[in-house]
Parts: structure tokens; C-alpha cells; sequence
């Protein structure tokens, strides 16, 4: 491990201080404390602790977690699996997870309360000083509007108390009010998805495969009736199945709809031994916001970086936002390592500013051909003329599931890697 660029700092004076112990804070953290640097990482709540999810991780975030040093065995509790079925059309097609040189072969699930705990502990144990129950209200800034740390209640008696850091990262969510305060809003020309998910003890609980549903049947009343959005069905390996339902910005019932009325009927169509019953549920039906395609921006501005949902990392395609978090807290933590590393504040300024860049050379194109794919399908004509066609054919959804899930070998890799990588490149970026 390198040795501290800086001086041992005072317990409320740090490097770098990350806000939020979700996954993107916690890989930020990780990585940044395995640089030497002193970072403290601070969380709102206490471990363990709830968040809405689907709890499925594709090969992208399983090769996060091996570059974290996670145990990811079975006998640690991970439930593997090797690929996505996909239902719709009248079809169902079982697609494996690509043999790659850049990921594993097989995606991992388990439950986000004790997910983000086993992140945050290696963080820790990396040698970030965690804070849980630390709400930050606000930022200190300078004279010249600069981050240069924060304020915050602490404990359970929400004792105010200050934090200072030259640089500081916003891994808050997608209601980031740290990014906020600093004056950054969404983008309202970006799309943002809504999940919402329950769980129910069922026999389907130790499926080798995470399953998407890409037409939802309301039943009920005797009449076949298509319902927005895509739903899923992921086995926790622990007697429950995670069951949910997404919806998209550029569908029409965005707003009009009760999106808890929607998965409850969406779940009363399946079939009856499979237990999606209302007895049968273990955990109340919860939703949360899904900010996609770099939907607030610039991601580095006076001192702060923006990470995972507070900087819209969400992947527009699929809907997932885990790996994406982790990814963007490691280039953070490289950035911020490589200019503490500058002699004078400008040179180290100037290294910051690579982050944005960074950012928009790894996921830029990718994310505008996600917006358009998103505008597409948010008309239900296409959604279903491509599930009806798309699903006969198995080598175009191998195709698809490669770009939907953005699984590509960057050198080396096949026809298809070389088609998605020449797509990106020649889009704009996001």
C-alpha cells in the first residue's frame, strides 16, 4: 500500500470525504483508502439498513466486487447465476451471460441491506473512518464557492459537527442534496425510471437465472390487458424470490399510474404454486427513483465529485445502477489519487477536471444510444413488435443482450463486441 500522500489528519479532517455508504461511496472509499489517502466515509443511516432493489448483479458488478476483495463464494452467502431468461411475445428465450476476457461468466444476487454492509466494512477495513448516522445537511464552501467540507448532525442526538476535506464525494442517491446545494439539478432531457419491488417466500427461490418479463399482463376481470414497464422475478437463494416491476420516463402512464397497484396486479396473473400471494409476502412493496444517462452534470465541479445515482449512472438499457456506482467511485478514487500527487493547487485542479472526461469516454455514447433505445420503447407498438420478433430470433438476442447489459470485450472480442464498441464510439456522448 502506498504510503499517505498527507499528514495524519484530525478525526473531523480528512483527504477526502464521501458522502454516502452506498455502493458507489463505499467503492470510492475502498479505493481511495487503499491509495493511502485518508478518507471518511459518512452514511445517514446505520448498517444494516433497506434499499429498493432488485438485487440481481450482472458480470459487470460481480467483476467490481473480486477488485474490492469480496468474498464472493457461495459459502459466503452469494447465490450465482448464470444468465437471463427472457419472457415475452409468447416466447421465452434462456440467454447465457457472454464468455469474456473482461468479466466473469456468471452474475451474483443478494439482498442490498446486507450487500452494502459487506461494501462498506471493506472500505473500513481498507482503512476509511466510517460514520453511519452522520445526515450532512450542507456544504462549507470558500470564498470562491469551493467545496471545502461539510455540515452535518451526528448520532442519534444529531449533534451538529463539521467535516473539512479538500475534495469531497457526492454518492447520496439520486436526491443528492449535497449536489444540490452546490447548485446542480437534473437534467429534465435525461430519462429517469421508477422500480418498485416486493418479496415473496416461493418455490422459485433458488433459480439459476434472473428472469425479465418484458410484457406485463394485468388478468384480472376477465380481460387480457397490457400494463407499462418490465417486470422481474430474481430467486434470493433463501426461500424468497425478489419480484418487481420498472417503468420508464417515455412511457405515457409514467405519472398516471399507482405503480404498487400495478406490480400487486401483475403478480395476482402468475401462476398460483409459484406464491406471488399477498400471504405469501415477506417485505411491504417499495419504489425508488432511477436517474439514467448522466442526468445531472458537470460530475466534477469546485471540489465535489459526483458517483452512482447522484450523477444519473444509472444504464438506461437495463436499468441498472450497481455496477455503474462502482465503477464511477474507482475513477473517482484513480482522479483524486493522481492529483493529490500534484505540487501546486493548479495542476492538481487541472488533473480533477479529467473526471467529467473520463466519465464520458467510458459510458458517453453508450448512454445517448440508451436514450434513444428508451424514447423507442416507451411506445408500446415497438415494445411489443419487438418482443414478438426479436424473441424468435436467438443470435439477435445474444446481440442484444450483449448491448442491453453492456458486455463487451473492449479489444479482442468477437463481431458482435466489435459492432456495440463501434456503435459507441461513433455516438455523440451523453
Amino acid at each position: 500500500m502506498a504510503e499517505p500522500l498527507t499528514k495524519p489528519a484530525s478525526e473531523q479532517h480528512a483527504d477526502v470525504i464521501v458522502v454516502g455508504a452506498g455502493p458507489g461511496g463505499s467503492a470510492a472509499a475502498y479505493h481511495l483508502a487503499r491509495s493511502g489517502l485518508d478518507v471518511l466515509l459518512l452514511e445517514k443511516t446505520a448498517f444494516p439498513r433497506e434499499k429498493v432493489c432488485g438485487d440481481g448483479l450482472t458480470p459487470r458488478a460481480t467483476k467490481q466486487l473480486v477488485s474490492m476483495g469480496i468474498d464472493i463464494s457461495e459459502e459466503a452467502g452469494w447465490l450465482r447465476n448464470k444468465g437471463l431468461r427472457i419472457i415475452g411475445g409468447g416466447h421465452r428465450l434462456q440467454l447465457d451471460w457472454p464468455e469474456l476476457a473482461a468479466y466473469p461468466n456468471y452474475g451474483l444476487v443478494r439482498k442490498r441491506d446486507d450487500f452494502d454492509e459487506q461494501l462498506a466494512r471493506a472500505a473500513q477495513k481498507a482503512g476509511a473512518r466510517m460514520y453511519e448516522r452522520c445526515n450532512v445537511q450542507e456544504p462549507i464552501l470558500d470564498r470562491t464557492g469551493r467545496i471545502t467540507g461539510v455540515h452535518a448532525k451526528l448520532g442519534e442526538e444529531r449533534t451538529p459537527t463539521t467535516f473539512h476535506a479538500p475534495l469531497v464525494v457526492a454518492a447520496d442517491g439520486n436526491s443528492t442534496r449535497l449536489s444540490l446545494k452546490m447548485g446542480l439539478h437534473r437534467r429534465e432531457d435525461r430519462p429517469m425510471g421508477v422500480a418498485v419491488r416486493t418479496y415473496f417466500t416461493s418455490p422459485r427461490h433458488d433459480d439459476d437465472y434472473l428472469e425479465s418479463w418484458l410484457e406485463l399482463w394485468d388478468k384480472r376481470g376477465g380481460e387480457n390487458k397490457l400494463l407499462p414497464g418490465y417486470g422481474w422475478v430474481f430467486g434470493m437463494g433463501d426461500g424468497t424470490s425478489n419480484v418487481g416491476l420498472g417503468i420508464l420516463n417515455s412511457s405515457k402512464a409514467y405519472k398516471e399510474l399507482d405503480w404498487r397497484e400495478v406490480l400487486k396486479a401483475w403478480c395476482a396473473s402468475m401462476p398460483e404454486e409459484w406464491g406471488f400471494t399477498p400471504e405469501n409476502m415477506t417485505m411491504p412493496i417499495r419504489g425508488a427513483a432511477l436517474p439514467m444517462a448522466f442526468n445531472r452534470q458537470p460530475h466534477y465541479t469546485r471540489g465535489l465529485l459526483l458517483v452512482g445515482d447522484a450523477g444519473g449512472l444509472v444504464n438506461p438499457f437495463n436499468g441498472e445502477g450497481i455496477a455503474y456506482a462502482m465503477e464511477s467511485g474507482q475513477i473517482a478514487a484513480e482522479v483524486i489519487v493522481q492529483a493529490q500527487a500534484r505540487q501546486t493547487p493548479a495542476q492538481r485542479e487541472l488533473a480533477m477536471q479529467r473526471y467529467p472526461k473520463v466519465l464520458k469516454d467510458t459510458y458517453g455514447g453508450y448512454y445517448t444510444m440508451g436514450r434513444v433505445f428508451v424514447k423507442l420503447i416507451g411506445n408500446p407498438k415497438i415494445m411489443k413488435l419487438a418482443t414478438e420478433r426479436g424473441l424468435t430470433h436467438p443470435m439477435l438476442m445474444r446481440f442484444t443482450l450483449k448491448m442491453l447489459a453492456n458486455l463487451t470485450d473492449p479489444t479482442g472480442g468477437d463481431a458482435m463486441d466489435r459492432v456495440i464498441n463501434g456503435l459507441t464510439k461513433l455516438a455523440p456522448k451523453a
